[in-house]
């Protein structure tokens, strides 16, 4: 009887461990993908800057579609997969570099990616090694206690707060418009991080024409408030 007491005790001491290990990896996870986390993602637009100047985007509905897309076919689906490649045990960072390069489709997200990965590094890794944004986070979380899904929504999360920042500031969007765009993406960004949890290399494509078109011609607008 002793014994069992003493096991049950143990058994109840390790779940209590392990649940406070998450608990805390949660909440180390949701700073470092925190849009006020400091690595500059404010002063990026990922060309969202011209499609509203120039028109394509006009209210909260068509900044929530323009999300959706993004993030079902688009570059945060394709990051989001690479979040998840990176975090697997034995993952060839410097393999999945190649492959992510390979993918970029204009040069300023080349400079986004690049300029975030390297800040985020330097706030999280003790030897920083020049790493794009979804790998630098994949390295980051990949020994934490959390399931990829849980991990892959808080980041497809920060990536839809960000565009949505970006409007509230230049379209003008108010704030309470702004958080209702975000709350109604919520099952999008579920399914997309369910999705991407799967993923294989074979799962590195993305088709949002109009988002990268809109990303390369934002390269040429005379005057602009964001860097992408």
């Amino acid at each position: 009887m002793g014994m069992a007491a003493r096991w049950g005790m143990t058994t109840a001491r390790t779940a209590f461990r392990m649940a406070s290990d998450r608990l805390a990896a949660r909440l180390r996870l949701a700073q470092l993908l925190s849009p006020a986390f400091p690595i500059g993602a404010f002063a990026h637009s990922q060309g969202l800057e011209w499609a509203i100047a120039e028109g394509p985007i006009r209210d909260a509905a068509t900044l929530a579609d323009w999300i959706a897309a993004v993030l079902r076919q688009g570059s945060a689906r394709m990051d989001a997969a690479f979040v998840a490649l990176a975090r697997r045990p034995g993952a060839d960072l410097e393999a999945l570099g190649g492959l992510f390069e390979a993918t970029l489709s204009s040069a300023e997200r080349a400079l986004e990616t690049a300029e975030l990965g390297r800040a985020f590094q330097a706030m999280t890794a003790p030897d920083p090694v020049a790493l794009p944004y979804p790998l630098a986070v994949g390295q980051a979380t990949r020994d934490m206690p959390l399931a990829d899904p849980e991990v892959l929504a808080l980041f497809l999360q920060g990536v839809a707060a960000q565009l949505v920042s970006v409007a509230v500031r230049f379209l003008p969007l108010g704030q309470s418009a702004g958080q209702q765009v975000l709350a109604d993406l919520a099952p999008v960004i579920a399914e997309v991080a369910g999705a991407a949890a799967r993923a294989g290399e074979e799962d590195l494509w993305s088709f949002t024409p109009g988002a990268d078109l809109a990303a390369m011609a934002h390269e040429t607008m005379e005057t602009r408030i964001f860097r992408t």
